[in-house]
């Protein structure tokens, strides 16, 4: 039976969710645990002190006494990145399948997982705040639906896996931001969400984007006006940044 789990959170934060969702697909095969609702404006100052020491989210503590999240107890162990603790939760529960057994498949989900951190992220994140062409993004999600199983609905066909937690976030983004036009270049957002959804040479990621968005354990666990109005936020100083360094 896995000891207690704290996790370090921040509801905005994509990094964070993937650990959220994680969570959430091992509840029914047991998973319990606490949150804890990190500001990352104004961080408490126990939590580089005694949980993670980068001071990010997110973050677990796991095992020892159970204790108040803020009062971690030394004999917890921390654990550290999202990419980690998805793992982790996997390998605690193995019922989920989050992680499959067969070797050949892992390695294609870690690919996977590999060509969404550095291809979709930073073509997500580029158009969406920094106003660049959107060649990227679409070249990202291209790349992407080339490696879903062809019928889907998930990377891996029937089967939820660390794959699809691991994108989730980040096709849920761009979803709220290009719906809401909500980009560095009012307009373009509308315009690129209906390539993205209509074009037939995207059919497959616009099926997978919609199984995603569907997905409960993604629907429940992002506010979406809090996404939206912290999307606006950063775009604004991006672009009072830009013309700082251009005066």
């Amino acid at each position: 039976m896995p000891e207690q789990i704290t996790l370090y959170t921040s509801e905005t934060c994509p990094w964070a969710q993937k650990t959220r969702i994680a969570l959430a697909e091992a509840k029914p095969f047991g998973a319990k645990w606490t949150e804890f609702e990190v500001d990352l404006k104004n961080k408490p100052d126990f939590y580089a002190k005694t949980v993670n020491p980068a001071s990010k989210v997110p973050a677990i503590t796991y095992g020892g006494p159970a204790v108040p999240p803020d009062q971690p107890s030394p004999e917890s162990i921390k654990i550290a990145e999202s990419a980690v603790l998805v793992e982790f939760i996997a390998d605690l529960f193995p019922q989920s399948n989050l992680l499959p057994q067969d070797p050949v498949l892992r390695a294609k989900i870690r690919f996977f997982i590999d060509v969404a951190t550095t291809k979709f992220v930073p073509g997500w994140f580029q158009f969406t705040f920094k106003g660049a062409s959107p060649d990227a993004l679409y070249a990202a999600a291209e790349q992407v639906q080339e490696l879903l199983d062809p019928e889907g609905p998930w990377f891996a066909g029937e089967q939820f896996t660390i794959a699809d937690v691991s994108i989730a976030p980040f096709i849920e983004r761009l979803c709220v931001n290009l719906q809401n036009d909500v980009v560095a270049n009012p307009g373009e957002g509308s315009k690129v969400f209906k390539e993205l959804s209509e074009a037939p040479r995207f059919a497959r990621f616009a099926k997978y984007a919609r199984a995603i968005l569907g997905r409960p354990s993604v629907s429940g666990t992002t506010p979406h006006e809090k996404l939206i109005e912290g999307s606006r936020v950063r775009i604004a100083t991006f672009k009072q940044q830009a013309v700082a360094a251009a005066a």
